[in-house]
């Protein structure tokens, strides 16, 4: 019988030929010692130079490591999410593949899950990279992250984090989504931690991240937020989105209708026609809303129902084990 895996440790790589070496004998002297039943993940994000070769024949040497392949780049989130879907330990920690995170603070990791919280965040707090393209953006971020999703967390960015399996498997991660998971874990009462991590400054090749990416953290700030916010409310916020059509297209038809009366004219088709619209769009939204709800509503009901079956049943099989005896 096999043991059962304890920790696993995913890495995406991409054109990390010259890291990947030396990160997984970082992550094997850090882990090791620990005395735990380990495996590694490497994830090759359609790397272009020999990094997959590489990771390949570490995966020969050593049979804890399990290689995944992309055909082309797909990012950070892709991969991360790739690997945790192929991972099999019960706690899982992520990490960059360029030397940056130290493997030596996974102990803490793991003893912070071990006081029972279910997601572990890295903060790192003497960060190694430059001041106006990577630390100034990143505090920013964290304080509009903060502010928009109400979970507080002082280092968003930072890849070396925690998780329980049974926690992280079933959030749903794409675009940049991988900042975003205290915040879509916290939807579902997850204990979150955050620890102090180190960092080091980059040894081989160069930053595959910048100032271009901010546009996609936005944009996946405002899904986080809808989902956050008014998941179980979706009426409310289709409502909300209604108002600024509603508003416009009375205003028009109230322009054109009083602007007719007034001058004893024909009232203006492209005023009236565009209010119209307007309140279409409104209504149309308002349906949504609706719609939205009742579809909540239902799989909430569903859930009831299947939650009071399985303790009737469990109640039933109680009862013929006891008459059993």
């Amino acid at each position: 019988m096999r043991t059962p895996i304890k920790l696993s440790v995913i890495v995406p790589f991409y054109n990390e030929q010259d890291s990947i070496g030396p990160m997984h004998a970082a992550i094997v002297a850090a882990v090791e010692p620990l005395q735990i039943p380990f495996e590694m993940v490497f994830v090759d994000d359609g790397s272009k130079d020999s990094t997959l070769a590489r990771a390949l024949e570490l995966a020969r040497q050593d049979p804890r490591i399990r290689v995944v392949k992309f055909r082309r780049n797909y990012g950070q989130t892709a991969a991360m999410a790739a690997g945790m879907e192929y991972a099999k330990g019960e706690i899982l920690v992520t990490m960059d593949g360029d030397l940056q995170n130290d493997p030596t603070d996974i102990e803490n990791f793991l003893q912070k899950i071990e006081e029972g919280y279910d997601v572990v965040v890295g903060w790192r707090h003497q960060r190694q990279d430059k001041l106006v393209s990577r630390k100034i953006p990143s505090v920013i971020a964290n304080w509009l992250i903060g502010k928009v999703t109400g979970i507080a967390i002082k280092d968003n960015g930072c890849s070396l984090k925690a998780y329980r399996a049974a926690v992280i498997k079933n959030i749903p991660l794409y675009s940049e989504m991988h900042r975003f998971i205290p915040a879509m874990a916290s939807i579902a009462g997850t204990r979150i931690a955050e620890v102090k991590v180190r960092h080091h400054a980059r040894r081989f090749g160069s930053s595959k991240y910048g100032l271009s990416r901010i546009y996609k953290v936005l944009l996946d700030l405002m899904v986080i937020k809808t989902l956050a916010s008014f998941s179980a409310r979706p009426l409310l916020w289709f409502g909300f989105l209604a108002l600024p059509p509603l508003i416009v297209g009375f205003s028009l038809l109230g322009y054109a209708l009083t602007a007719s009366l007034m001058s004893n004219a024909a009232m203006s088709l492209p005023i009236a026609g565009s209010g119209l619209i307007f309140l279409t769009s409104a209504f149309i939204l308002v349906c949504s809303g609706a719609l939205g709800e009742l579809v909540y509503n239902l799989s909430d009901m569903r859930e009831h129902e299947f939650a009071r079956l399985t303790q009737r049943v469990g109640r039933r099989a109680a009862t013929i084990g006891i008459e059993a005896q």
